[in-house]
């Protein structure tokens, strides 16, 4: 294992296949409770007491599928840690934020059983969802780190646009936690019998509305700071960006519930939560400048005391080879 290195492109695309997995969990999660399969496996980790695999019946099916989708994603999770510790130039920033997608993802396990064994509980639902969405967080924070150099680089907004993003982040998770309480008092609970959270549905849609709209101001003051700054075009495209992607989200959730929520539409909802999350993450992320990352090229056998040291990898030698002596 000492000898084994991964290079910055490799490990991108586990980032990014780790991303992507957690938001198809997100969404086979949603399906799971909009087909009223949350107890379609009454048992956890098996499908039932003495089955580990379930009977040929849609909700088992669809719960299942769920599981599984876990599975992949606790994987792809443990990949990537090891990945980020063989990955040359070391990262410890990278390190970190892999460890994160483990605690994350073992969180949602946990919280998958408690669902399971609380009848789908709707508040320890909700907690679910929740950590989901900080789990897709790290994932997207890590992807885009893995992108340029070390350091959270140079701020090229003005202090006044930083403060109006960081104010958008933090009603995004407002809004989410807002969305998955409306859904606690839905009518698509995942299955029969699951405890609902006691609030009328059109009084905590309203809510969930109003905490929209309050983000969205927030995001159009954004925009128009960032212009009258003049602020980097790269920066003012990426909040038209998110506008757009607000924009059709918001579109679908009205639709949603004036068409009296059809599951298909809560579907793409939820898909849209996770979109509109990692957007608004890229965004900030995109309010700094960042150096691109340099090789690193340690002297071999300059070590002390039994430290690692980083020998040149592959590609390294092969460009020290066509650059001829100096």
């Amino acid at each position: 294992m000492s000898s084994l290195r991964i290079g910055p492109r490799p490990f991108r695309f586990l980032c990014r296949f780790t991303l992507a997995t957690i938001v198809l969990n997100v969404v086979t999660g949603a399906a799971v409770r909009l087909s009223d399969s949350g107890l379609g496996c009454p048992d956890w980790p098996t499908c039932s007491q003495h089955h580990l695999t379930p009977p040929l019946r849609l909700h088992a099916v669809v719960e299942f599928g769920n599981r599984l989708v876990v599975f992949v994603l606790v994987v792809a999770c443990a990949v990537t840690v090891v990945a980020s510790f063989l990955r040359r130039p070391t990262r410890k920033d990278l390190r970190w934020l892999s460890g994160g997608l483990i605690l994350g993802v073992v969180g949602e396990a946990v919280l998958g059983a408690f669902v399971v064994y609380s009848k789908l509980n709707a508040y320890v639902v909700m907690v679910h969802f929740m950590v989901g969405m900080g789990l897709l967080a790290v994932a997207v924070v890590l992807t885009l780190r893995a992108d340029h150099g070390p350091g959270r680089g140079t701020v090229a907004v003005s202090p006044e646009a930083l403060w109006l993003a960081r104010i958008l982040v933090g009603l995004t998770v407002a809004v989410l936690a807002a969305g998955a309480a409306t859904t606690g008092t839905g009518p698509h609970a995942g299955g029969k019998g699951a405890k609902r959270i006691p609030l009328g549905l059109e009084d905590m849609t309203r809510i969930h509305a109003e905490i929209v709209l309050t983000t969205g101001a927030v995001l159009l003051v954004l925009l128009w700071v960032l212009w009258r700054s003049n602020a980097p075009a790269r920066i003012q495209d990426s909040g038209r960006v998110l506008l757009a992607v607000m924009v059709v989200q918001g579109i679908i959730g009205y639709t949603q519930f004036f068409t009296h929520l059809p599951a298909v539409l809560v579907g793409f909802h939820v898909f849209g939560a996770a979109t509109v999350w990692s957007t608004v993450l890229w965004f900030h992320h995109g309010l700094s400048d960042h150096l691109s990352e340099a090789p690193d090229r340690p002297v071999p056998g300059a070590g002390v005391d039994g430290a690692d040291v980083d020998l040149p990898t592959v590609s390294d030698r092969s460009a020290d080879a066509l650059a001829g002596p100096v």
